[in-house]
């Protein structure tokens, strides 16, 4: 909103209303403003919370330390949608369809986990939502991505294409299936899964104190990185990744995203004072997917969310492995002693605050090698 004024008074030549228009500046003071909001309404939300008593209910894990938790706050996630969504709808430029993508997708997934998590609270039913709704919601969110995406190539008739880890080569997805309309057989099905692939691998990610918080807001600041050069048509071109025109204000919303993520840290840092909950944990799965999705990086993501990708891994490979042991040996058998894998490690008496730290620098590594790759290709 904010853009639209300045841009106003910079028209009626007042000094100095022309840096709105620079998107780096705008990116800066929506990540200051994300923190500041979660810094000053973080405390005051986890007071409501505590007065509305939405707790948590802890199951005995066997972990060290994890029933002391129980009745931390939870639903946090209302602080870390709050700080993205407002910075977001003052800096960014409203009129941009990637922005109300973004924020669509925030807000999507944010209202699933809300209710996810009032039926676990307030229900007091531990499973939350049926898998299926989840899933159903997941896959709704990846239809419209799909068709907004689709939207937007053929109005400025642009390929329908996306970047490759390691060949320099792009990836067309209509030269994979002949015709002019077929591309949707297969982009569709990708974007549907890779929207359910990460909303579930954040969200089984936020298992202890900041490490889902920590780590977005890492994957969040090489996804800003990218972003820029796949919204600048010189880097895109030095880099030969593909040209997104209108991106640049991804920027904007991700610095919202950092500043959220680093906000909710403070209360979040072990010991937990509260937690994201599904609420939080889906919003940002949900941003992270669409962002990805917009600048072309979506098959880059096994690599830049590599922490998410192998605690989702560890789950999927920990119950396939039971249940085929089970069937063939009458005894179902772990890979893991408990997944998802920040509980392997937790079982190893490894401290909670040491998991988190490495996981974070593992982090680190995984998006400077994934911004280095776009170069070496």
């Amino acid at each position: 909103m904010l853009y639209y004024l300045f841009k106003y008074l910079d028209q009626l030549q007042y000094s100095g209303a022309g840096v709105f228009q620079y998107i780096t500046f705008r990116a800066a003071l929506s990540g200051i403003l994300s923190l500041l909001i979660a810094l000053l309404i973080g405390k005051r939300i986890i007071r409501w919370l505590q007065k509305k008593q939405i707790g948590e209910s802890i199951r005995e894990l066997g972990l060290e330390g994890q029933m002391q938790k129980k009745g931390t706050p939870t639903m946090g996630g209302i602080i870390i949608v709050l700080s993205i969504i407002v910075p977001t709808l003052l800096f960014a430029r409203l009129d941009n369809v990637y922005v109300l993508l973004m924020l669509v997708s925030t807000l999507w997934m944010g209202t699933i986990g809300a209710i996810d998590d009032y039926i676990k609270v307030f229900k007091k039913n531990k499973e939350g939502m049926k898998a299926t709704s989840k899933l159903i919601g997941q896959l709704l969110l990846g239809i419209i991505i799909a068709v907004v995406i689709d939207y937007t190539h053929s109005n400025g008739n642009l390929p329908l294409e996306t970047n490759l880890p390691i060949l320099k080569d792009k990836l067309s997805y209509t030269d994979l299936i002949p015709g002019e309309h077929n591309a949707w057989f297969i982009y569709v099905p990708v974007i549907i899964f890779i929207c359910m692939a990460v909303t579930n691998a954040v969200n089984l990610t936020d298992g202890i104190d900041g490490l889902a918080a920590g780590t977005t807001a890492i994957v969040g600041a090489g996804l800003g990185v990218l972003a820029y050069a796949a919204g600048n048509i010189k880097f895109a071109d030095y880099l030969n990744i593909v040209y997104v025109p209108n991106s640049g204000e991804v920027v904007v919303f991700l610095a919202a995203v950092i500043g959220a993520c680093l906000g909710f840290l403070w209360y979040n840092g072990y010991p937990a004072q509260v937690f994201m909950g599904d609420t939080g944990s889906l919003a940002l799965g949900g941003a992270i997917a669409a962002v990805a999705i917009i600048i072309k990086m979506e098959l880059l993501i096994p690599i830049l969310c590599g922490v998410f990708f192998s605690e989702s891994l560890s789950v999927v490979l920990q119950v396939g492995w039971f249940k085929y042991t089970k069937k063939k040996y009458g005894e179902g058998r772990r890979i893991f002693l408990m997944s998802p894998l920040h509980h392997h490690f937790q079982k190893l008496n490894i401290p909670e605050s040491k998991i988190t730290l490495r996981f974070w620098l593992v982090t680190v590594l995984l998006v400077l090698a994934t911004i280095a790759l776009l170069k070496l290709r």
